[in-house]
């Protein structure tokens, strides 16, 4: 059982109220916010709920270091803007003061702070919610973050849902090439969610510099981050970044991304030439039964419809399902599966159908999965 410091101790304080029985099933939360209020808001919509409690309160980043060498906790809300050491400076220092804790960046910068948002979620935070204006802690917020905590918490979110083992039995029945018919990726199409941004990071810096195939990236964020996010993936992999619109040519050397309005897919428009592939990106905004926009499916999908088995799919750490079925077809068409392992995933969801089936070339980190396609392009050249 996790220990909790005495509502005096001045590293961090909370309202008197009786303390909450914490199990070891409890989802343990730290706020770390300079405002009481919002601390104290946070505070009543966890602690109403029976799997979660909150066991530490910090008004600024030093405190809660102080704190966690006293108590454990599996998830860290995280101000970014507050006095002294800011959200951004001490997050490196609270991911490894609270391994294996994921760190939920809930900050009024999330929306005109992009960059900075971005740049948490690059080096290690796992999500992000914004801090509404007074009045805007309704039931959808709090739902919204209630379900964020629990799978960061390592809850299944989702339990109305298909369960893992039918998906990963369902995804089995489209069994795809074995490995050494593997035909050799002329596209890699990676989806990721919660988390997705750090391993991207990992994976596209781990990539050899002579690796020029296009990548075609689908990442569950807000419209108004995509733009920066697509900065941050050009750094990342030394190479053009571009959001997708209809006509967009996917060529070599060049990442596409899909924007944050509508979900990207794929369609041939002629035949390879010095100046593309003949591929080009559409954008579609048909519903999805995961309901998400963008979706990974469709993007999937259609890869799967224009390359067959030259095709290389990643699912990299993300919440939900998304990913599942466009796996299936990616697979049905003999192309390569890969998917990121959970120890290394803020949250294993989207890797982890294809993963429990077998489907997976690799199921690994980031940089073994960016190792792993790297050897699958090298390995039908050396043998010939």
């Amino acid at each position: 059982m996790a220990a909790i410091l005495p509502s005096t101790t001045p590293a961090f304080s909370r309202p008197a109220r009786a303390p909450k029985r914490v199990t070891e099933d409890t989802v343990r939360v730290m706020l770390v916010d300079d405002s009481l209020t919002v601390r104290t808001v946070f505070s009543r919509m966890i602690d109403k709920e029976d799997d979660l409690a909150v066991v530490a309160e910090a008004g600024t980043a030093e405190k809660a270091l102080f704190a966690l060498r006293t108590t454990q906790v599996d998830v860290i809300l995280l101000d970014l803007e507050m006095p002294g050491m800011g959200g951004l400076e001490a997050l490196p220092k609270l991911l490894e003061a609270a391994r294996p804790a994921q760190v939920l960046v809930v900050s009024s910068l999330t929306e005109d702070g992009a960059e900075h948002t971005l740049t948490a979620l690059s080096i290690g935070a796992a999500d992000t919610m914004l801090k509404p204006r007074p009045g805007g802690f309704n039931d959808a917020y709090r739902d919204a973050l209630l379900t964020k905590i629990r799978a960061l918490g390592g809850c299944d979110v989702h339990p109305e849902g298909p369960s893992l083992q039918a998906e990963a039995s369902a995804v089995s029945e489209a069994k795809p090439a074995a490995p050494h018919e593997a035909l050799a990726p002329q596209i890699v199409a990676i989806g990721a969610s919660t988390g997705g941004i750090h391993a991207l990071n990992l994976f596209l810096r781990r990539l050899p510099h002579d690796f020029d195939l296009p990548i075609l990236i689908t990442q569950h964020l807000p419209e108004s981050f995509v733009p920066v996010f697509a900065r941050q993936m050009e750094l990342a992999a030394g190479r053009e970044a571009v959001l997708a619109e209809d006509g967009t040519s996917i060529r070599r050397n060049r990442i596409v991304i899909a924007p944050g309005t509508a979900h990207m897919i794929v369609k041939r428009i002629g035949p390879a030439s010095a100046a593309g592939s003949g591929v080009v990106t559409g954008l579609a905004h048909d519903r999805t039964a995961n309901g998400c926009l963008p979706s990974v499916d469709p993007m999937f999908e259609s890869v799967a419809e224009v390359y067959g088995g030259h095709a290389a799919a990643v699912l990299l750490s993300g919440m939900g399902r998304d990913g599942t079925s466009g796996a299936e077809a990616i697979a049905r068409a003999g192309g390569s599966l890969y998917a990121q392992d959970e120890e290394s995933c803020a949250v294993w969801g989207m890797p982890r159908a294809i993963s429990e089936a077998g489907l997976a070339r690799a199921v690994t980190t980031p940089m073994g999965l960016a190792d792993a396609i790297a050897q699958s392009v090298r390995a039908p050249a050396e043998q010939n």
